[in-house]
């Protein structure tokens, strides 16, 4: 069997599209793709800048299709271990090692594999795999965030941002976003937060404690030079939960830490168990995600290039 879609041969450049044969398992279901979303990990690993780096491969880590006559959703992830509290060794995450979603049938697990919400289309539900279930578990499961209690997201625009974003309003919080681009924060009150602050100004932590005073939870995915003012900002026993570093190392005052008894901690990707609860939840409310664009999966640069120069606001989704 072969697979046609998007092939990463080599780093520093875009795949390109061609054929490669299956990596067929025992128990593997075969999925008819209809759409598929772009994440950052897909361009990372085109850079260079992932662990254990595998060619040639298919990119792509969600996706939505059809097996027979149903309509279904992939849950990303291999592996999680016995332990819920971290990923085992040998976790990983589909679209590298294993074949991903950038093409015309995936072939994954019977595990993998949950029934999509009826109010979802296919290009709605190719968006919340990886994104919802890392913004699922950072939120409930490491923040455990309550209904009432104030949150800030930093840097709103990208899929796990937007994704907290919705959970948290429906789930009754109150939420705050910080964006260098006044537009996206504009755009995220519309979403539901209660307002935010332009990190590119050097008042913007001022700003944040006079717009909320502090807060429960502050969900990060930069670090960097800020990381250390989000302490301040943070209420007493409340909770810096950090599910990437793209800003690099944090320098941080442990007086800041230790005396308001505050706690920073790391989140990653989640369980089987938390992808359903992150459906059903979904289904509940109705949840849809925000997409930025819809692209053919023929014009796959253009949405490789939005994605490196971060002008979108929500999921690049690709049809298939």
């Amino acid at each position: 069997m072969f697979i046609k879609g998007l092939i990463f041969k080599e780093i520093g450049n875009y795949p390109e599209i061609g054929e490669i044969e299956a990596d067929l398992l025992l128990d593997d279901i075969t999925v008819s793709l209809k759409a598929a979303a772009l994440n950052h990990r897909d361009v990372w690993i085109t850079k260079g800048q992932y662990a254990g780096i595998q060619t040639p491969c298919i990119l792509g880590s969600d996706g939505a299709g059809m097996v027979n006559d149903k309509r279904v959703l992939i849950q990303p992830g291999f592996d999680w271990g016995s332990d819920d509290r971290f990923q085992s060794r040998q976790y990983s995450i589909l679209g590298m090692p294993r074949n991903g979603t950038f093409a015309n049938i995936v072939n994954i697990s019977a595990k993998n594999i949950v029934n999509m919400p009826d109010h979802l289309s296919f290009e709605e539900g190719a968006a919340l795999p990886l994104a919802g279930l890392t913004a699922w578990r950072a939120l409930m499961t490491q923040g455990k965030l309550l209904k009432g209690q104030k949150l800030l997201i930093t840097g709103i625009g990208g899929g796990v941002a937007l994704a907290s974003l919705k959970f948290a309003v429906h789930l009754g919080a109150e939420v705050y976003v910080t964006s260098g681009s006044r537009d996206k924060i504009d755009k995220a009150i519309v979403l539901g937060a209660v307002g935010g602050a332009n990190y590119k100004d050097l008042n913007f932590i001022s700003e944040l404690k006079a717009l909320a005073g502090h807060f429960d939870v502050i969900l990060d995915s930069a670090g960097g030079p800020d990381f250390g003012s989000y302490l301040k900002l943070c209420r007493p026993g409340g909770k810096i939960v950090v599910y990437g570093g793209t800003q690099g190392k944090v320098e941080i005052v442990p007086q800041h830490l230790y005396w308001s008894q505050v706690s920073i901690i790391g989140s990653t990707m989640g369980t089987p168990e938390e992808f359903a609860d992150m459906i059903t939840f979904i289904d509940q409310h109705k949840l849809k995600p925000v997409i930025d664009s819809i692209i053919p999966l023929s014009e796959y640069k253009d949405g490789f290039e939005k994605m490196n120069n971060g002008s979108q606001f929500g999921k690049i989704v690709f049809t298939i």
